[in-house]
């Protein structure tokens, strides 16, 4: 740090001077950061827009099809049976019977210190015959538990303490279990390899005495119509029964010998919501856009008017005019107000629930064509604008971000030539304090010496 000479020879405050002239000098890096600063405010407007734009782009994509709009309510007269339908799913009343539900095939071992001397091998036999070998590294209940899980035959297996044996021994028990439930997941645990088990020597180790099958695996079965010429058995190797009926999972919880009634029906509140919430977001999108547009004026006189974020950006203009008429124009003939979407003269989307309910009552089909028209059209829109590779709105904020890009590498420049600027003040005024100060040391010399001159006897200087 260079020494400061403020004003010790001239009194004058040079430092406020260089900061005054130092304003001036920087009153073009000061513009260029208020346009910086008004580029990054854009920038982040814009994002916000893209955003919306993309949610708004997956909720669309979510509404168009046939069955945009087609919710149903699905219900059940027990809670151990529930449904789930699925988007499409069609209407359903009915009953069934649940005979039973789906188990895990399930073994326990005799009470065993080891499965025997020597080198063990055990062979599992699944349901459809396949045979799978195992060695474990040694005979002991749990050095098999942990072989047996790694087979990949589909079983989980673990050595359960069983007490002790006469002599003080610890015994344990093998409890294996299929992973899956059904009858396709059953299986059978051997002592002894394959060819054992294919010449009928080996032993069943459910087989042997104080050994169980403590749950023989089974499907789930359910009866439609029960009781009737047209009685119908359904199975399922799991307690969910997919597409039961068209569109429609069933899941049951608990066996038994009265009929469940299911049914399944359309549920207009639910689909005036998936409506309203996707006009919804785009009213959101096209307010955010008319208040980011929107200039303020001046409340007094004096004041200035003040533009918004987006006013005079031509991709943002198009953009609410592309979304707009996509909510807007007809489709086939028809106006999407038939539906109760409607833009008034302001530009203001709305939705209305009873106009749009009474629509889907009249012809729930064309109802359902009209707003998936609409979705259609916004998705499209949607992804021409935010799509992350060529959207415009995309483009656009990329072309701002390069801008201020080139105007951080400006301000930087300009903070280098400031700084060297108030450098090259500060040697000036000191170098000027300096001279100053010699100035006045010869001056106050000169004025000592000359008033040391004697002066004659007149009283003047000789």
């Amino acid at each position: 740090m260079g020494l400061s000479f403020d004003g010790l020879a001239s009194g004058l405050d040079t430092t406020a001077i260089i900061d005054a002239l130092m304003d001036v000098e920087a009153i073009p890096r000061t513009l260029l950061t208020a346009k910086s600063d008004d580029r990054k405010l854009v920038i982040t407007q814009l994002q916000s827009l893209n955003t919306a734009l993309q949610k708004l782009l997956t909720s669309a994509k979510d509404a168009t099809g046939a069955a945009a709009i087609a919710h149903v309510k699905a219900t059940s007269s027990e809670p151990s049976v529930t449904l789930v339908a699925k988007p499409g799913a069609t209407a359903v009343s009915t009953q069934i019977v649940v005979d039973r539900t789906a188990t895990a095939h399930t073994v326990v071992s005799r009470a065993l210190i080891d499965l025997g001397a020597g080198p063990l091998v055990l062979t599992v036999e699944n349901a459809s015959g396949e045979l799978v070998e195992i060695r474990p590294d040694s005979s002991s209940p749990a050095d098999v538990a942990r072989a047996l899980n790694a087979s990949g035959a589909g079983i989980v297996a673990s050595a359960v303490s069983a007490g002790t044996d006469g002599s003080g021994q610890p015994l344990s028990r093998l409890q294996i279990a299929a992973s899956e439930t059904g009858a396709q997941a059953a299986f059978r645990v051997h002592l002894g390899d394959a060819t054992a088990v294919a010449a009928g020597t080996a032993t069943d180790l459910a087989g042997e005495p104080g050994a169980a099958v403590v749950t023989q695996g089974a499907d789930a079965q359910v009866r439609l119509w029960a009781g009737t010429a047209a009685e119908q058995v359904v199975t399922s190797a799991k307690n969910t029964f997919t597409d039961l009926f068209a569109g429609v999972d069933v899941t049951v919880s608990k066996a038994d010998s009265a009929p469940v009634t299911l049914s399944v029906a359309a549920d207009p509140a639910a689909r005036a919501k998936a409506a309203g919430d996707l006009v919804g977001q785009i009213a959101a999108a096209l307010s955010g856009i008319a208040k980011g547009s929107a200039a303020t004026t001046p409340t007094g006189a004096g004041g200035t008017t003040t533009l918004g974020v987006f006013t005079g950006d031509s991709t943002v203009r198009a953009l609410r005019q592309a979304l707009t008429d996509a909510v807007q124009l007809p489709i086939d003939g028809a106006s999407p107000s038939t539906i109760g979407i409607s833009v008034d003269r302001y530009g203001v989307l709305s939705f209305d629930e009873k106009k749009f309910l009474a629509a889907l009552d009249a012809d729930p089909a064309a109802a359902g064509a009209m707003f998936a028209g609409v979705a259609a059209r916004v998705q499209q829109v949607s992804e021409q604008y935010s799509d992350k590779y060529d959207g415009l709105l995309t483009a656009r904020i990329t072309g701002q971000q390069s801008e201020v890009t080139r105007m951080s590498d400006q301000l930087e420049r300009w903070d280098l030539r400031l700084d060297q600027r108030r450098a090259t003040l500060e040697r000036t005024y000191a170098s000027l304090e300096t001279m100053l100060s010699r100035l006045q040391s010869q001056s106050s010399y000169l004025s000592s010496q000359l008033a040391s001159l004697p002066t004659n006897s007149g009283g003047g200087r000789s």
